[in-house]
């Protein structure tokens, strides 16, 4: 792989804002349907609203630091590891406008299933590349597995 001499840094920052900035993409594509959403029945252990801007925000970070850490190691694995994770993203960030906007919980539903099982094979990748990269991913797949049940209690309690 060819590349242009930057520094750490700036590899840091951009991957942490780009991934921010995918969320925050998504945020405004969703923003219509997340008014009704606060009006729908909600499963036990549901979060405060304010929560979630919180928690994507360190999850995004994290992912952006990781990404970074593979970029960094330059590996045989390292481009490949990449596509993966911008194909996540690019995951990422349609689950809310389907969800929120569309209002297709169960379609919403599946496509965070497909997007979970993105996220547990790049984080195997990842962690063949640089193990701190891979297990910065853990939070993120523990919040998806949090975010799978919630989608399908909103879905199972406004059908």
């Amino acid at each position: 792989m060819v590349r242009r001499k930057i520094s750490n840094a700036a590899v840091y920052a951009i991957s942490i804002g780009a991934a921010i900035g995918v969320g925050l993409i998504s945020a405004l594509f969703s923003m219509k349907g997340m008014k009704e959403f606060a009006s729908l029945k909600q499963p036990p252990l549901s979060p405060p609203g304010w929560l979630f801007p919180i928690a994507w925000t360190v999850l995004y970070t994290l992912m952006g630091i990781s990404a970074a850490r593979v970029y960094l190691a330059n590996t045989h694995e390292t481009k490949s590891a990449l596509t993966l994770y911008a194909v996540q993203l690019f995951f990422n960030a349609l689950w809310s406008p389907i969800f929120f906007s569309l209002e297709l919980r169960l379609a919403a539903f599946v496509w965070l299933l497909m997007l979970l099982g993105l996220v547990i094979w790049m984080t195997a990748k990842f962690k063949r590349i640089d193990t701190t990269a891979g297990n910065l991913q853990f939070p993120y797949i523990l919040w998806l597995i949090f975010a799978a049940y919630l989608n399908f209690g909103v879905f199972l309690l406004n059908k």
